[in-house]
């Protein structure tokens, strides 16, 4: 066997923590770890992804050449920009990615129309009297939740065989094998202001995010990635887990996986 024929195994990401004191006695713990890899068949990597409290995204470039490298790259730096100014709204959301798309638009190397990105994660909201999460989503990557042994899709995909789901024209199953599966209806791109849909969610101590691209979910199962949740109670184990996972069925496309763990929350102090 030639050396070309073999693949290195992912490297196993580092796991972060964090232990955060709210207001009203709130007291929030999270372990979180974050990893992309350009996957089996392509050459460049266009997913990029911020994994930093209190915020967890991923970004699925697509365009030619380094166009999807380019939008994507955009959208997580606007994104990090706005997390580490602070407060975080849905109203700056849209703002940062209205400067992502004129970054993507004034770029040089984005000439090609279809050049634009996904967007999907979370955010920590601490300004109610109650923290939460709030997911978002532009186009077909995910944010899923464990709670408990059941794994839920928090997001609904922008994408065309999902509004042929949603109109009873298609099966779940048929959708994961139709030639259109890839063609999105929603992207952060370089000609048009857009803004996310959003999803608020109770926090509860145990709960573990995946927030990933759509290189993911073409080569795992929901039950796959359940079955390495339960396996890995490190999110740096699980995301290593997944990634080899994801390369050994394939690995047809860009992988980005990020993980976040509330290891604990103490809600607030009753008066």
């Amino acid at each position: 066997m030639s050396d070309e024929s073999i693949s290195a195994a992912p490297q196993r990401p580092e796991t972060h923590s964090r232990d955060v004191s709210l207001p009203n006695g709130v007291a929030l713990a999270l372990r979180w770890a974050g990893v992309t890899d350009p996957g089996r068949k392509r050459e460049n990597n266009q997913d990029a992804f911020l994994a930093s409290y209190p915020m967890f995204i991923v970004a699925d470039g697509m365009g030619g050449h380094i166009g999807g490298e380019i939008a994507s790259q955009s959208v997580v730096n606007r994104l990090t920009a706005l997390a580490e100014a602070g407060e975080i709204q849905p109203s700056g959301i849209d703002e940062a990615l209205a400067l992502a798309v004129a970054d993507i638009a004034d770029h040089p190397e984005t000439t090609d129309e279809g050049t634009g990105t996904t967007l999907t994660g979370i955010y920590i909201d601490t300004d109610e009297d109650v923290p939460s999460v709030v997911a978002m989503n532009v186009g077909d990557s995910r944010v899923y939740l464990q709670r408990g042994d059941q794994l839920m899709q928090v997001t609904t995909d922008h994408s065309l065989v999902q509004e042929l789901v949603a109109a009873g024209r298609l099966s779940e199953e048929e959708a994961e094998t139709h030639p259109y599966s890839n063609v999105i209806t929603r992207a952060v791109g370089p000609t048009e202001r857009v803004s996310p849909d959003y999803v608020r969610i109770d926090i509860q101590q145990g709960d573990r995010y995946v927030i990933c691209s759509d290189g993911l979910t073409k080569e795992l199962t929901d039950y796959g990635i359940l079955h390495f949740l339960h396996e890995h109670a490190d999110p740096g184990d699980a995301t290593a887990a997944m990634m080899a996972a994801a390369l050994e069925n394939g690995g047809r496309d860009n992988v980005s996986i990020v993980i976040v763990d509330v290891l604990s929350f103490d809600g607030p102090a009753s008066e």
